[in-house]
């Protein structure tokens, strides 16, 4: 920054500042005008120059910081997108699963009061670039167990070159198709799976999860304190909603490359001899975090040139306490070097903050409402309206993404134009609640009866397979490989749970004969002597498609009725601390909804969702992860649970609302003038 060329303008500062002086009068305060030069350089090392310095301004932060968090939220959903795969492929039961996506969240209660605190006062722009290189490497670690494991056999099996390497012969590969087949001994305890004793990808997966919590909790509480210190009060809520508009666009983009890469084999230098609708298919789920990993680290290395104070922004300041001297008003105190003993004084001061603190607990609540919606989306609509992995991966990630886009877009603009007060803020995040309680709660009634399994069950809840039929067959270790009924009826968990003794060709499709249960089935329907005893492989076609839809529209709603709460709750957040404080205020609501909401709930709902497991992959040492579950079951308990925690949040939303009524949003800021901007910038 050159701070000589301000000298032309000096005239031009003055008059700005005297509308803020007593009686008008104007001073010369344009002479005492000095920024520090190093805090407003653009740049790092041998990267600087005028060039680079054009782009230290609030559109080019506001945009990179959108682009990042975009990025870095896509990585998450890419996660989400591709659960389902990385549980078939390690045999990772949800429960499981849960404990692994809540990594990145221990870290942030550990880690976010502290790193907002020693780090809000410093280059806020390195400490954020830093906190996004432990997500590159997240990036790295989480498609490591692919590099260190491979596609595993179960996915090598079904590929033509892995059976013509092993020089499997027709007759080799139909002895393996009678593995699926009644028995008529015991012979199915030697072929139990084993795999599943190695826990090392899990633990790398969790690692990687807990090292993204670092780079998380960086980027969230530094980057709005930094925005918000370096732009006009008035202009916030638009810029804040812009930069959150573009991160919305992560999901979508996660999902959108989830749904590409499940889409090509786990080993795509193979050929599959299955297609992606059978269920046994697994995607190359490690492909997309390369290409984030790379993607990332550009952008990152982009965010660490910026200075450490915007320059039309530290004029600003210096103005601001210039005229605060002149007209004999108290200036703001320096805010003291960090210290221990500091850092108690200000959580403290933030715990005894009553509107602070309602508003965090009203964020906990829905935080721990709407976990389960973001981590386990793509297998709820999987399981529920029989999507594919792939198809479930890119339906999340678009549907919802232009309201959601409608709404924080129009929401900003609305506040920033017409400047609400607090309590009107926070009376519609209250509304909003209300909706999204209504909308959750009309989840739990738009399910799919077809898919719904009238099975009988045991007494723990799970899919009771053994019948009469089958008695004898010795299922235990079967693999889950599902089969239907010649007349589309019925779906068994594989062709020896269908008593089936013979495997069959129908016209190219892989089928199998001779089937006890379909014979006495067909004879308790029917007395007709024609009885069709065969099964197809896969599941039955199920019809969901009109309750999937309206799934989709209330999906809708709730996405842009959610967003336009987005930048009300950002505002009674930031305003209703000390300026010095935000930093750290961000950071100790973030830990709040790490402690309460993110690292509880999806451990919660992943119990919830094995609980509505009706088939288990059995393994040596016991289950492995769920192939089947009660559509009914898992509706009804995710989302009444879910209902229940937004209700709790829209109600500490109404003590916000209570307490907001003499908070100041919007206040007075001295504006510069246009050629002056021009100037700086």
């Amino acid at each position: 920054m050159d701070i000589a060329m301000l000298n032309e303008d000096k005239k031009k500062l003055s008059k700005e500042a005297s509308a803020f002086l007593p009686n008008g009068d104007r001073l010369a305060v344009s002479r005492e005008i000095s920024i520090n030069a190093k805090e407003t350089s653009c740049g790092l090392w041998c990267l600087k120059g005028s060039w680079l310095q054009s782009f230290a301004n609030k559109k080019a932060y506001v945009i990179l910081y959108g682009l990042l968090g975009c990025i870095f939220s896509a990585s998450f959903a890419y996660f989400n997108g591709t659960i389902t795969t990385l549980e078939k492929r390690f045999k990772i039961p949800s429960r499981t699963t849960g404990v692994i996506s809540v990594g990145n969240d221990l870290s942030q209660l550990l880690m976010s009061v502290i790193l907002s605190y020693y780090t809000g006062r410093g280059h806020r722009p390195r400490w954020m670039a830093l906190g996004m290189y432990t997500v590159v490497l997240f990036c790295i670690m989480t498609a490591m167990p692919h590099f260190l494991y491979g596609a595993g056999l179960d996915a090598l099996s079904l590929t033509e070159e892995y059976q013509t390497y092993n020089n499997y012969s027709t007759e080799f590969i139909l002895n393996q198709q009678k593995k699926f087949l009644c028995a008529n001994n015991t012979r199915k305890d030697v072929h139990c799976e084993r795999e599943s004793g190695n826990y090392f990808p899990q633990l790398i997966l969790f690692t990687a999860q807990f090292i993204s919590g670092i780079g998380g909790s960086l980027y969230y509480t530094l980057g709005v304190s930094y925005m918000d210190d370096n732009i006009k009060r008035s202009k916030t809520p638009a810029l804040f909603s812009f930069s959150y508009f573009i991160r919305m666009l992560g999901p979508g983009i996660g999902h959108g490359l989830a749904s590409v890469c499940l889409k090509i084999y786990i080993a795509p230098t193979l050929t599959p001899t299955i297609d992606i609708k059978d269920p046994r298919w697994l995607g190359a789920w490690w492909l997309g975090w390369i290409i984030l990993a790379l993607i990332l680290f550009v952008f990152a290395s982009l965010l660490a040139l910026f200075p450490k104070t915007l320059p039309r922004a530290a004029i600003r300041k210096e103005i601001k306490r210039q005229v605060s001297r002149l007209s004999n008003k108290p200036m703001e105190a320096e805010p003291p070097l960090p210290s221990f003993k500091d850092m108690i004084k200000t959580f403290r001061r933030l715990a005894s903050n009553r509107t602070l603190m309602l508003n965090n607990f009203a964020a906990v609540f829905y935080f721990l409402g709407y976990m389960p919606y973001w981590i386990f989306l793509p297998k709820y609509i999987e399981t529920q309206y029989r999507q594919s992995a792939s198809a479930s991966s890119l339906i999340t990630g678009s549907a919802g993404l232009v309201f959601s886009a409608i709404g924080i877009l129009l929401s900003g603009l609305i506040i920033s134009k017409f400047k609400p007060r607090a309590r009107y803020l926070a009376a519609w995040n209250v509304i909003v609640g209300a909706i999204s309680v209504l909308g959750i709660v009309s989840y739990a009634y738009l399910g799919c009866a077809d898919n719904d399994n009238r099975a009988p069950l045991l007494p723990n809840g799970e899919l009771n397979p053994i019948s009469k039929c089958n008695f004898n067959c010795h299922c235990d270790y079967v693999k889950y490989n599902p089969v239907c009924s010649a007349d589309g009826s019925s779906t068994f968990v594989s062709a020896c749970h269908a008593g089936c003794k013979k495997v069959l060709d129908l016209n190219g499709t892989e089928g199998f004969g001779d089937c006890t249960c379909i014979i006495n089935q067909a004879k308790n329907v029917t007395d007709s002597i024609e009885i069709i005893d065969y099964v197809k492989a896969g599941s039955c076609p199920v019809n969901c498609l009109n309750q999937f839809y309206m799934f989709l529209c209330v999906l809708c709603i709730l996405k842009f009725s959610g967003a336009t709460g987005r930048a009300a709750n950002f505002l009674v957040t930031v305003r209703c601390v000390e300026e010095k404080d935000k930093s750290v205020a961000m950071g100790f609501g973030l830990m709040l909804m790490s402690l309460c909401a993110f690292v509880p709930s999806p451990i919660l709902f992943g119990i919830i969702m094995d609980k509505a497991c009706l088939v288990w992959g059995k393994t040596c040492s016991g289950n492995g992860n769920c192939w089947l579950y009660n559509g009914e079951t898992l509706r009804y308990t995710v989302n009444f649970t879910a209902a229940v925690f937004v209700l709790i949040g829209t109600i500490f939303d109404g003590g916000v609302c209570y307490y907001v009524k003499n908070l100041q949003i919007f206040d007075e800021e001295i504006e510069l003038d246009e050629d002056i901007a021009t100037t700086i910038n």
